[in-house]
């Protein structure tokens, strides 16, 4: 069924079958379907995976669900922003052509998700660095969910941002050890003006907080070009990002690594592709960003 039955051109479903047929029937006719999923609170930065999606593919189909199974219990998961409507709008906008904006008790029927009864999926190695040891049974639970997602909507290719840097990276490990038929494609972080990573929880941020935290994105641009200029000292690479944070304000480092692009492996020289990750708390908003880096040309 849907949620309405007509939302101008696009179709926005609720329920699991009829989202299904109609990727389905799409494909059925020889058009492809490029996936957007999202926990709604709709911004640029989803636009522009729409758009990546609307230049690969014939039809864009974007999800719109807070999943509860990828919250900590000390996460206010009830006041996660819903608005609905306003993100239905952008969508059309934006040229989806269907929406899937399940309820959680479509997508988890009967399950006790407080105790997280439900089936998991557990990505091992990429979950135990970076956010993982931080936020438990946090990648468990967006694996899950991925997954669930790929079975209702079977796209062609679903698109994800690099600001989720160690997300992405599971998801493709996932699809790749489930033998998934889904590619899937990373997009550029899109920032603000400013430099400041596009996130729905930028908006938890007061106006002071939003200034101090443009230092992230500084911190992180500063030492990438200090790798391109012949640094490889991981020791004092971090130093230096942690340096120019704590100078812009309050806030609490809860990590700041370099790591292998393509495992998460942490680096100790850096000597190959390599990113360069953090997670900083400014008042009660967490905040991720990343970077890559290519390993700077060995002197002659």
């Amino acid at each position: 069924m849907t949620l309405k039955p007509t939302f101008q051109d696009m179709n926005v479903y609720t329920d699991i079958l009829p989202c299904r047929t109609a990727v389905r029937g799409i494909q059925r006719n020889g058009g492809t379907v490029g996936l957007v999923p999202t926990m709604g609170a709709i911004h640029e930065g989803h636009v522009s995976l729409i758009r990546a999606a609307k230049a690969r593919c014939s039809h864009v189909a974007v999800t719109i669900f807070v999943n509860p199974t990828q919250f900590a219990p000390t996460d206010d998961f009830t006041a996660y922003p819903r608005p609905l409507e306003a993100d239905l709008d952008s969508c059309k906008r934006a040229g989806v052509d269907l929406v899937f904006t399940p309820t959680v008790e479509t997508m988890y029927p009967g399950a006790r998700l407080e105790s997280r009864t439900s089936t998991n999926v557990h990505v091992s190695g990429l979950t135990d660095v970076l956010c993982g040891p931080r936020r438990p049974g946090h990648f468990d639970g967006v694996a899950t969910i991925v997954a669930k997602l790929f079975g209702i909507l079977p796209a062609d290719a679903v698109f994800f941002g690099e600001k989720d840097y160690q997300q992405l990276a599971v998801i493709r490990q996932m699809v790749r050890d489930l033998n998934i038929p889904i590619e899937i494609v990373g997009c550029p972080t899109v920032r603000e003006p400013d430099g400041l990573a596009m996130s729905s929880r930028n908006a938890y941020l007061t106006s002071a907080q939003r200034t101090q935290a443009t230092c992230l994105s500084r911190a992180l641009f500063d030492a990438a070009e200090r790798i391109r200029g012949g640094e490889r000292n991981i020791a004092a690479i971090v130093d230096g990002i942690r340096e120019g944070i704590v100078s812009a304000g309050p806030a609490q480092i809860e990590y700041v690594d370099v790591v292998d692009s393509n495992t998460l492996d942490l680096l100790s020289i850096v000597d190959r592709p390599a990113r360069i990750c953090l997670a900083v708390r400014i008042g009660s908003c967490r905040l991720i960003d990343n970077v890559g880096v290519d390993a700077p040309p060995t002197p002659r």
